[in-house]
């Protein structure tokens, strides 16, 4: 396949969506059919019997300290002690849930994520891969993706020996901004040496992969301030780097009201950003791979999206083909077969199924054929940006262009704008619509924000 991607200031101006964020199905307004035990111990159940493959997907519900970019439901605390009460609720979920598993299915990708996942001690953070270990197939070796989200501020070397010694491989370092300017409009000050103590710890550890994570579209952001945070970026020599733009909604998220309006960078700040940004990286040796995401030439993703094996998992891109995914913890997103769903969100609630020896109360959707079909197209455009029409009529026996019938006005439209390449028989993405895909996988998405399925849906796809 062709790895170009270009720049169209015109594209951008009509499909650049900041404002509506999307990465995969189901969408976040899809989560609200409550999920019950029997529905997840039977998913999990079925999966055992198919032996598929498992990723496991933790969430770290603690921050130490508040960000006003912040867009996740999380409890900002200075008291270390409540990560101990969190843990055993933990550990609660996963035997709970791995007594429906089958010790053959191998643990290929383990996540962790925040909140801030350090914000658990090294010796909490053992206790926890003992758990996984003691109740799942985990498996040390280099083909395995165990990784976890780090806060530079929060982590040190010794840390960082911790986490190699107990299974984890990668790291991403949420590193957002290197401008002090915006670092205190964000409220998130540390400087260029915290990240690259830690990179080289993680070289010198041998850790697989290090990927940096930036922000653009922060308040006091300048097209400036952000090539120069590109460019010390790019210093590091990261495997990957990953660009997400900033979504203020302080009505949704009530930490972002201490940013003002006014301090965000216009429209024409944020394309100067992103065309920047696209040309370094492009310059610096790394491809865009899709979702936000840049991987050098000898990268895994860069490497599967090649050979056509690179697929989406619930966090991130995979290289491992029918994984069902875990989740623990409040507001972790499981994913089993056609069940889609997210525990509860809140803390006390979910620290509350503990004592009752109950799952976490759960919403998600399980998917119609129909649904499924959608989820395979936006899978097909984030990883290969294309989709084949005439596979997915063999495989689930439906008329794409009848099903989505109302879309294809939409999509004839981007074809015309120059977005992608529409026929009866395939979509493409133009290599400068590639960094504009959201705008697409938005018009299949849509479709599937409807009623949710029975119980009975499951038995179809799953």
């Amino acid at each position: 396949m062709a790895t170009s991607t270009g720049w169209s200031t015109e594209l951008f101006n009509r499909y650049h969506r900041l404002h509506k964020p999307y990465r995969s199905y189901p969408t976040a307004e899809q989560f609200q059919q409550p999920i019950s035990t029997f529905e997840r111990y039977s998913a999990l159940r079925t999966s055992r019997s198919l032996q598929r493959p498992l990723a496991l997907n933790i969430s770290m519900a603690f921050c130490a300290n508040a960000c006003y970019c912040c867009s996740k439901k999380t409890t900002i605390t200075k008291d270390r002690s409540r990560s101990s009460a969190y843990l055993q609720s933990l550990e609660h979920e996963i035997r709970l849930l791995a007594q429906h598993t089958h010790p053959s299915q191998p643990i290929n990708e383990l996540y962790v994520s925040g909140g801030t996942p350090t914000f658990l001690n090294p010796p909490e953070l053992q206790q926890l891969m003992h758990c996984l270990q003691d109740n799942f197939n985990l498996v040390r070796n280099n083909f395995s993706h165990y990784s976890i989200d780090i806060d530079p501020r929060e982590t040190d070397w010794a840390t960082m020996g911790v986490l190699r010694d107990i299974g984890f491989n990668c790291i991403n370092i949420m590193m957002h901004a290197l401008d002090p300017l915006v670092q205190r409009a964000i409220n998130r000050l540390h400087n260029l040496e915290q990240t690259q103590k830690i990179v080289e710890a993680a070289r010198t550890l041998q850790f697989r992969h290090v990927s940096i994570s930036l922000l653009y579209g922060l308040p006091k952001q300048t097209p400036q301030s952000w090539a120069q945070t590109l460019a010390q970026t790019l210093k590091l020599v990261p495997d990957r780097v990953h660009l997400q733009g900033f979504l203020h909604q302080p009505h949704q998220h009530p930490i972002q009201q201490h940013i003002a309006a006014h301090d965000l960078p216009s429209s024409t700040d944020i394309a100067h950003m992103l065309r920047a940004a696209l040309e370094q990286l492009t310059v610096a040796g790394y491809q865009y791979i899709g979702m936000g995401n840049f991987a050098l030439a000898d990268d895994d993703y860069t490497i599967a999206q090649e050979d056509d094996t690179l697929h989406c998992g619930l966090q991130d891109y995979s290289t491992y083909a029918n994984l069902d995914t875990l989740g623990f913890g409040a507001g972790a997103i499981s994913r089993i077969g056609a069940l889609h769903y997210r525990n509860t969100p809140d803390i006390s609630a979910y620290q509350n199924a503990y004592p009752n020896q109950q799952l976490p109360q759960a919403y998600g959707v399980i998917s119609s054929v129909e649904q499924s079909v959608s989820e395979y197209v936006i899978d097909s455009l984030n990883c290969q940006f294309s989709v084949n029409f005439r596979a997915i009529q063999q495989n689930y026996n439906v008329d794409c262009k009848q099903l989505f019938a109302q879309q294809w006005p939409q999509l004839q439209q981007m074809h015309h704008d120059g977005l992608l390449q529409l026929s009866d028989h395939a979509l493409h993405m133009t290599p400068a619509g590639r960094l504009f895909t959201l705008a697409v996988c938005q018009v299949f998405a849509e479709q599937q924000i409807a009623k949710p399925e029975s119980s009975a849906a499951m038995t179809q796809v799953i």
